[in-house]
């Protein structure tokens, strides 16, 4: 359940791979913990104002390129056993909370690219 968890988690965040943390540095709990709200929804639940807050949170407080590219990298190493029906719930969080992305992200992207 504690991979699920994670798993779920890392597909919320990554429909929101632009700004994400503080300049202090990036790690993969803090990426998790913004998210937990959103576990509920990707699961098949409904999309709550604390999950859009959380993902909010993420890209408000990025400050470097390279907190975007390590949260894209704790997102992936999760993501990439998730399923189908939860990446793609996952992945339509951003437009569900009205929060624009300049790109997209998936399971797929290349986090080096990442400005």
């Amino acid at each position: 359940m504690k991979t699920f968890t994670f798993l779920a988690l890392a597909l919320i965040l990554s429909l929101a791979t632009t700004p994400i943390f503080t300049s202090a540095g990036v790690t993969c709990s803090d990426v998790y913990t913004d998210l937990m709200p959103c576990l509920g929804y990707v699961q098949g639940g409904d999309l709550t104002t604390s999950c859009c807050d959380g993902v909010r949170s993420l890209m408000s407080a990025a400050s470097t390129k390279s907190d975007r590219q390590t949260a894209c990298r704790c997102i992936k190493s999760v993501a990439s056993s998730a399923g189908g029906s939860y990446t793609s719930r996952a992945m339509g969080i951003p437009a569900q909370c009205k929060i624009p992305m300049p790109y997209k992200m998936n399971p797929n992207t290349d986090c080096s690219k990442i400005n």
